[in-house]
């Protein structure tokens, strides 16, 4: 009864519409994005942290609508904005993208984006968009939950909702059948018996490819960690548009060996099956992403972009992401961790301490710097 009731309201609300004119959606891309359903739940409500913040509230739903980018998984994505428009009532469209795929649109918009915020996907793309003045930057009060101050950039550009442990997934069946053992660091890569059998996201478009490219500068020098991924390239099979792709190909045993998020993998084991998939953390240190979320500069809707960081910076957000198939460890200190990470071994704090500052101010560069090393790279980092 309360659904069709709720159905009637939507179609009321429509016909209404229509008699005074309508209004089209603006489309992000050429691609249909998504929107979730329109109408509030009954029994919704409000996060306690947005107590105190009733202006915003009421100036965000009056603007009605809000548009998002995600770069995390889609699962996640479209529960975090369903439960979104569920609580305010504000009409939510979002479409995934990796986060190189936004960084190229909102560079190409300018100022004008097609969306009001980003949400998810490693920090690496947002820092270039932002030194570009292509974020606004905004002071979120939730924020004061954050566990550290290096989950926000430092002039409130974008704050981190989730931090990921970079390593490797491999398919132990195929690795048992050709007799070859698992890799345990980063030096085992480089092994002639790998070639052709590791996975790699593109360092065009993945905001995790860049996050290697970073973690190999700041772990064995300028030089030598450039030289390390043309060595890499060797034994590199696939160089795969998203970050998550690897990991979405080694349980089938298309990809045997895959750098990325373990979180990733464990999404593999727990949510499809794929016991044969083993997570590896290298033996001489990694890094770790920040997944984050902004604001772009220039949002058509700048009170509900708003109030997203704030929900964004909430547990009714972070929470959900564990119920819809990842599994990152959370970065504010009144949400519950999701108990998957620590059962497969994943230490958040048991990584390499990284240069947030070094990566901000130079990725743009060291992407130019692995391309030409690699000779321009070939169709395998084409992006279209």
């Amino acid at each position: 009864m309360k659904k069709a009731l709720s159905l009637l309201l939507v179609l009321l609300m429509a016909l209404s519409l229509a008699a005074c004119g309508g209004n089209d959606d603006k489309q992000p891309s050429n691609d249909p994005p998504q929107q979730s359903d329109p109408a509030p739940a009954d029994d919704a409500k409000e996060p306690a942290d947005a107590a105190g913040m009733d202006a915003l509230i009421e100036a965000a739903k009056a603007e009605g609508e809000l548009v998002v980018y995600g770069s995390c998984e889609e699962e996640y994505l479209s529960a975090a904005c369903e439960h979104f428009e569920e609580l305010y009532g504000i009409k939510t469209i979002y479409q995934r993208l990796s986060t190189g795929e936004v960084q190229a649109k909102i560079e190409e918009e300018n100022g004008s984006p097609s969306a009001d915020v980003w949400f998810g996907g490693t920090t690496d793309p947002y820092n270039v968009v932002a030194a570009e003045g292509l974020l606004e930057p905004y002071a979120a009060e939730n924020a004061s939950h954050l566990l550290d101050d290096q989950y926000k950039d430092a002039d409130g550009n974008w704050y981190g909702i989730y931090k990921g442990i970079l390593g490797f997934m491999v398919n132990k069946d195929e690795l048992a059948r050709m007799n070859i053992e698992a890799p345990q660091d980063w030096q085992d890569l480089l092994d002639p018996k790998y070639e052709g059998l590791i996975w790699l996201s593109n360092y065009n478009t993945a905001g995790t490819a860049k996050l290697v490219i970073n973690t190999m500068i700041q772990k064995y020098g300028h030089d030598e960690g450039i030289q390390y991924l043309v060595d890499l390239d060797k034994n590199i099979q696939v160089y795969t548009k998203s970050g998550s792709g690897p990991s979405k190909n080694v349980g089938t045993g298309e990809c045997v060996v895959g750098i990325g998020f373990l979180h990733d993998g464990i999404t593999q084991i727990v949510d499809n099956g794929y016991e044969n998939v083993e997570l590896v953390i290298p033996s001489s240190g990694t890094s770790f992403e920040v997944g984050a979320t902004a604001i772009f500069k220039g949002a058509k809707h700048p009170n509900a972009a708003k109030l997203w960081i704030e929900y964004a910076l909430s547990p009714e957000c972070v929470e959900l992401a564990d119920d819809h198939g990842s599994y990152q460890f959370l970065v504010i200190d009144n949400a519950q961790q999701p108990a998957q990470a620590a059962e497969f071994g994943l230490d958040p704090n048991n990584v390499m301490k990284y240069d947030f500052e070094d990566a901000k101010n130079n990725i743009t560069s060291y992407i130019e710097e692995v391309m030409n090393a690699l000779g321009g790279g070939d169709d395998r980092f084409k992006t279209e």
